[in-house]
Parts: structure tokens; C-alpha cells; sequence
């Protein structure tokens, strides 16, 4: 009886355990901006140092998602050390206006609610991303620009700084190139550019987090993209969760990052296929370039682009870790 019993017990537990490969599924994009980015005039050290700055923004959003932490946290952990870096164009590393003045826009969106918060037009928060996440969090608003948004800043707690902590000599002088009218390096990536990371976590949530200094001399207080819900992010449960980067008025006409999300819920599409129609065909017939990171709600990610390179890199928990710049090789 003793023994019977025994064996049944144990071939309970056996059934109810759960097998190596169901452990919960993970995954978290990255992108540094897409555009001209020439390899032959990109030095070695210089792309080593992109490379690195890639590595530690991806490895820490996947941390927290490795730690049980949810998807947003991820991404924006992700992002701000992306954001606090002088190499790409968000944050301290941002692009200044016409003005001489750097202006930085973000934004966020949970897939599980879709909520969402954005801002635009800020000139003295050091991680727009952290504000954006504010919005969502504790106003009744998605997005807030300018010295609204700033003053929603103060009465938050968010870290200001002064206007000198974004100034960088490499976007100065893009700045005055750009005012004589002349045309970036072979070196440099173009114009305009993004950070952005997407995100699955254990609970099968997904997020998406975008953020940028916008375009070099742009002026009248232009926004991009970026803060624009369904057109630079995007994220539902449903689908998958999008963040964009590239010519920001063509992923505004062409809503390219919702595009992707409708095409895997109404055409069945994969992540892969969505993404690359929504880059090659729909952004690439406006005219438009740039690309896209997104995560569906398998896991699975893409990484799509119709421009000479785009900083990113991804990693899973299927052991996938990838950073990359250039077109792969065919």
C-alpha cells in the first residue's frame, strides 16, 4: 500500500513539473539610430567604443528581465544608458536646432494596458526617458511638451540639468556643417538618429521605449517621430512592441510602428515579414528610410532596416546575444 502509494505520488510530481524548455521566455532589442554609417570610415576604435555602449545597455535590460523584472523596467534601463551616452543622438550625446539648443523627445507604451506617455520639445531633463514613463504613470495625459513638460518634471522629482551637460563638440560641429549647408562625413551617421529598446518579460509582457534628440538644425520647435504614439513606438500584448528610428516625418504619414502591430493581428504575419514590409514597402515607398527594433509576444525579434546600418543588438533567453552595425553579409 505504503509503496503504491509512493509511486503514485512521484509520478505526480513527474507530470506536474515542468519541463527544461518551459521555462518563461525573455527577449530585449536595442537601437542606437539607423542611416550613414560607412565602414570603411568608421575606425576601429570608434566603432569598438559603439559597440561597447550597445553591449552594456543590452546586457542590463536583459539582467532585469533575468531578475524577474518586467518589461518596461527593462527597456528603460536600457535606454537611459544609451541616453547618457555621448555617442548617439538622445540625451547628453543629442543633436542641436537651429537654435544651438539641444531638444530631446521620448516616449513609452505598455502592451499589457496601452498606456502610454510621451514628451517633446525638453531642454534640461537629463533622461526623457524616466519623464515619459512619469507621464503614463501618474498624469491622466500621454503626451506634454515644452515648458509643460519640464514643469511636470519639477514637481516630480525628475533630475534637471543645466543645458551645458548635453553640449558635445561632435554635434556642434554637425551643427555648423549643417548651417553652411554642407553635407555630414562619410563618418558621420546622418542627421538624425534614436535610441529605443523593446522588451518581453517572464509575465509575457511586452514594452517599448524610444528616444531621441531629433534632427540636426530643425527648427520651430519640429518634433519627430519619437514621441509619437503608433508611429516611432508601439506595444500590445497582442502582437508585439516596436521602437523606430530614422526620417521621423515618413514613420509619422506611414504610422510604421503601429503598421507592423496590424499586420501581425489582421494579416497573420510574422514579426520578420511584418517588419520588413513595413520598412522596405510601406516607409520605403514614401520615400522615407530608417529602421525598426521589435519583440512579438513569443519572443521572437527583428531587427529591419533599409538604410547603410543600424546600431542594435539583441539577446534571449534561447541564448541569442547579438550586436551589430553594418547590413549582414549576404
Amino acid at each position: 500500500m505504503l509503496r503504491s502509494s509512493l509511486a503514485a505520488l512521484s509520478l505526480a510530481l513527474l507530470v506536474a513539473a515542468p519541463a527544461l524548455g518551459d521555462s518563461p521566455m525573455i527577449s530585449i532589442a536595442i537601437h542606437g539610430g539607423a542611416g550613414v554609417i560607412n565602414r570603411a570610415a568608421l575606425s576601429a576604435a570608434a566603432e569598438q567604443s559603439y559597440r561597447d555602449d550597445l553591449a552594456r545597455a543590452l546586457d542590463a535590460g536583459y539582467a532585469v528581465l533575468a531578475d524577474g523584472g518586467s518589461s518596461m523596467d527593462a527597456a528603460i534601463v536600457a535606454v537611459k544608458i544609451l541616453e547618457d551616452s555621448p555617442l548617439f543622438n538622445a540625451g547628453r550625446g543629442a543633436v542641436f536646432n537651429s537654435e544651438g539648443v539641444n531638444e530631446l523627445d521620448a516616449s513609452v507604451m505598455d502592451g499589457a494596458t496601452l498606456r502610454a506617455g510621451a514628451v517633446a520639445g525638453l531642454r534640461h531633463v537629463r533622461n526623457p526617458i524616466d519623464l515619459a514613463r512619469m507621464v503614463m504613470e501618474r498624469s491622466s495625459h500621454v503626451l506634454l511638451a515644452g515648458a509643460g513638460a519640464e514643469e511636470f518634471a519639477l514637481e516630480h522629482g525628475v533630475e534637471l540639468v543645466p543645458r551645458s551637460w548635453f553640449h558635445t563638440d561632435r554635434r556642434w560641429q554637425q551643427l555648423e556643417q549643417a548651417r553652411r549647408g554642407e553635407r555630414l562625413s562619410a563618418a558621420e551617421i546622418g542627421y538624425y538618429g534614436t535610441v529605443g529598446a523593446v522588451a518581453l518579460d517572464a509575465a509575457g509582457n511586452l514594452a517599448a521605449a524610444t528616444s531621441t534628440g531629433g534632427m540636426t538644425n530643425k527648427r520651430w520647435g519640429r518634433v519627430g517621430d519619437s514621441p509619437i504614439i503608433g508611429a516611432g513606438t508601439y506595444a500590445d500584448n497582442g502582437s508585439c512592441a516596436v521602437s523606430a528610428t530614422g526620417s521621423g516625418e515618413f514613420f509619422i504619414r506611414g504610422v510604421i510602428a503601429h503598421e507592423i502591430s496590424a499586420l501581425m493581428k489582421y494579416r497573420g504575419l510574422s514579426v520578420a515579414e511584418a517588419a520588413r514590409e513595413a520598412i522596405q514597402g510601406r516607409l520605403a515607398g514614401l520615400g522615407g528610410d530608417g529602421g525598426v527594433i521589435v519583440v512579438d509576444k513569443d519572443g521572437n525579434i527583428a531587427m529591419e532596416f533599409n538604410t547603410e546600418g543600424m546600431f542594435r543588438g539583441a539577446r534571449d533567453a534561447r541564448g541569442r546575444r547579438e550586436i551589430a552595425i553594418y547590413q549582414a553579409t549576404p
